[in-house]
Order: structure tokens, then sequence, then C-alpha cells
């Protein structure tokens, strides 16, 4: 198994979230948060999902508290309005911290020294395509908007990819 399989996190709702679920599925996991500007990217994100999760797609949603305090609601908020707001049926994790000594190890995987795409999260929405081996594809800055088409092309690749390797 992966170091990033290997991770579990615990989701919103405090049941575990193993990575493993994600093996041999393509993965983009994004740290959002509900107050930012950047927080209409869930409509993109949900219709992405939905366009794609058949063919061995998810999103990981990682609430993050760290830029602005724009995520400062308690996991039921959360959860509620990532819902009821814009139908996001994706997983979430519980906030996690993305930046600093106590980041989270899925953003030391991530992002940190010997990472593939190394350095800080700059900002809230900021996205990285992981294969289902667990290995990151790309990532993608938090401007890069869900039907970006340099987004798009890394998943239909990532996919492709994953589909002739099964």
């Amino acid at each position: 198994m992966s170091a990033f399989h290997a991770l579990t996190l615990a989701a919103l709702d405090d049941t575990e979230l193993p990575l493993a679920q994600f093996k041999d599925r393509v993965l983009l996991v994004v740290n959002v948060a509900s107050e930012c500007g950047l927080t209409q990217q869930y409509i993109g994100l949900q219709a992405l999902y939905e366009q794609y999760k058949e063919r061995g797609f998810s999103i990981l949603g990682v609430p993050c508290n760290q830029f602005g305090k724009q995520e400062p609601g308690a996991p039921a908020a959360i959860q509620a309005f990532c819902t009821e707001r814009f139908g996001v049926t994706f997983p979430l994790t519980e906030k996690l911290q993305v930046n600093g000594q106590g980041n989270h190890p899925l953003y030391r995987f991530l992002a940190g020294e010997g990472a593939e795409f190394p350095g800080e999260i700059t900002w809230n929405f900021e996205k990285f395509l992981v294969d289902g081996s667990g290995r990151v594809l790309a990532r993608f800055s938090p401007r890069t908007e869900p039907d970006d088409a340099q987004l798009l092309q890394a998943i239909e690749d990532a996919l492709t990819a994953q589909a002739e390797a099964l």
C-alpha cells in the first residue's frame, strides 16, 4: 500500500476516512473554506465529481481555517453549509492544518519536503491530483476553476491511464 493510501483521516462526521478507499481511483484533494471568495468553486467541484465519479474519480474536500479564518464553523455547520448550499456529496474531512509545524501528514505528503510538488499551500481551494496508486500527478492554484481546461485534461489523462492499468 502506498504511503498516501496508508493514511486515515477523520471525516467531518467524525467517522474514520481511510484513504485506502481511494486506491485505484483518481482523487482531487482540495482544501476548502466556507467564507472564502473562492467558495463558489464548490459548484464546479460537485459538477466535476458528478461528471467523472462513475469512471473512478473522487474529490476529497479538506476544510481549513488557516487562511483568513474563513472556515470558522463547527463540523455540523460546515457539513450543512456544503450540503444545503452547494449539494456537495463528495467526502469532506475534519478541519486540518495544511501549513506550518502542525500541518497534517496528508499535507506533508502532498506538499512537504520531498514531495513531487513541494511548497506551502497558498490559499483555500488549492488542488492536488492523485492517481490510484497514490502518486501526486499535478498541483493546481486556488484560482484554477474546476472547469479549467488544463485541470480537465489532467483528470482525463489520469482516468485513461488508470483504466489501462486495471
